[in-house]
């Protein structure tokens, strides 16, 4: 993040507690909105204030950089292991296999280790860094969700209403059968399926040679003169793969959640999030569009020819809640670190300790995910957004640890049981799962403990 001159509000108020005030100054306990707002002239002797002033007045301010460094072996790591992640990476951009990544590492709220390597992209001189804007892709899901799970707190929404609440044209659901017929669904979706993707709904783009992948090709699955809700609209005509929560498939659910939160909100989808999420952490580079004089800026990939390397600075009217933001490895270090802590970052509280503890509950059964394209792998559940770790006798971080990823390579999770974070950014769909299986492997042979 640049030096920063703005100033953020709490992700509850309304307008009019949005102009130029402290984030902890302004701070109303989650939910209160209306009822905090007609009582702002008392809000400095209430509890909630007084916690939020005090936290605050501890931690660095917003303004400053979400990087706060700290000693590696106080940490809990291994300084000659870190070396050799350093020696790695340097060894993958000077053979040419990477232009250039970003690794952040941390524990108990301080970094460390955080490094670019090489350069933003093929034939640039501008080095990998802190301030890199990285195409997040799929990494957008876990902030659209915990916009939606903001939105349940203050009374919008509910993880159980049915979609069709807020999309009415999910109400005549049909499910695609082998014979090339449909027939309506039983189930009706709900929205934490779409936030769990157990909604039915499928990316048409992961099997493209699926007959269903083919009806979203040309259904308008590519759309982007739509709003998130236009568009979810468009996808509500196409049949489901499955009955609504009995199957887990990597889809457009997220794009879907984006519709439902512009409906709930009342609100664009890049507005609710600003509201709620990136404008009180103070993510000022996570964006759904750039400003031209930011391209720059962007980490760029060896083959650009891709599709999915569109032009972030030309605005379309759709917004992806599936894929559709980019950011900076500092700016998402802010939501990670608002994750590792229960929901609040610096004073500030986002969301609710036990509103996070819902998003970390599985969603899914073993039935559940040998049905459809289980992809998180063994020992793997999922949540309200996020990738769950159930037994970490078959994966690396310990159990409890949530996390996902974007298709070019970006990634972050949480360990709450080893107190461990990590960010990583790279711009390279065909190493995507090389270096998920690298950065596990290199950050906890490094990790020691206390």
């Amino acid at each position: 993040m640049r030096t920063n001159t703005k100033l953020f509000t709490r992700s509850g108020l309304l307008a009019g507690c949005a102009a130029l005030v402290l984030a902890a100054a302004c701070s109303t306990a989650p939910g209160d909105s209306a009822q905090g707002e007609a009582a702002q002239g008392e809000a400095a002797a209430s509890p909630a204030m007084e916690r939020a002033e005090a936290a605050s007045a501890a931690a660095p301010s917003l303004a400053a950089s979400s990087i706060e460094m700290g000693d590696p072996e106080a940490l809990g790591f291994d300084t000659a292991k870190l070396d050799e992640i350093r020696a790695a990476y340097e060894a993958d951009v000077e053979s040419g296999k990477l232009p250039g990544a970003y690794l952040l590492i941390g524990r108990n709220d301080k970094v460390a280790f955080a490094e670019g390597f090489g350069v933003q992209g093929p034939d640039q001189t501008t080095p990998m860094s802190e301030e890199t804007i990285f195409r997040i892709f799929s990494m957008t899901k876990p902030v659209v969700s915990v916009t939606a799970m903001k939105l349940v707190e203050e009374g919008k929404l509910d993880i159980d209403d049915p979609v069709s609440k807020y999309i009415p044209e999910f109400a005549n659901a049909q499910i695609l059968q082998a014979d090339g017929t449909t027939k309506p669904a039983e189930n009706e979706m709900l929205v934490r399926h779409l936030m769990s993707h157990t909604a039915g709904l499928i990316y048409g783009f992961v099997v493209p040679t699926l007959p269903l992948a083919k009806l979203y090709a040309e259904g308008g699955e590519n759309r982007t003169d739509l709003s998130a809700a236009e568009y979810s609209s468009v996808l509500a005509a196409l049949p489901l793969a499955a009955e609504p929560g009995t199957a887990w498939n990597y889809s457009r659910a997220t794009d879907v959640l984006g519709g439902v939160i512009e409906v709930a909100s009342g609100q664009s989808l890049e507005d609710a999030i600003a509201q709620r999420i990136t404008g009180p952490l103070g993510m000022t580079d996570t964006k759904f569009f750039q400003d031209a004089s930011e391209a720059a800026r962007f980490a760029e990939p060896k083959n650009a020819a891709l599709p999915y390397y569109y032009d972030y600075t030309a605005r379309t009217p759709f917004m992806s809640g599936g894929g559709g933001l980019s950011s900076t490895m500092e700016d998402y270090l802010r939501f990670t670190l608002m994750l590792a802590n229960d929901g609040t970052y610096r004073g500030v509280e986002i969301i609710k300790p036990e509103t996070l503890a819902r998003m970390r509950v599985d969603e899914t059964s073993p039935e559940i995910r040998s049905k459809g394209l289980f992809f998180p792998g063994q020992g793997m559940g999922f949540g309200l957004g996020f990738s769950l770790v159930l037994d970490d006798t078959k994966q690396r971080p310990g159990n409890g640890t949530f996390s996902w990823y974007g298709i070019a390579g970006t990634e972050f999770w949480v360990d709450p049981k080893n107190d461990l974070f990590m960010v990583f950014g790279i711009q390279d769909v065909a190493l995507t799962a090389e270096y998920q299986r690298k950065n596990r492997d290199f950050i906890y042979d490094a990790f020691v403990g206390d």
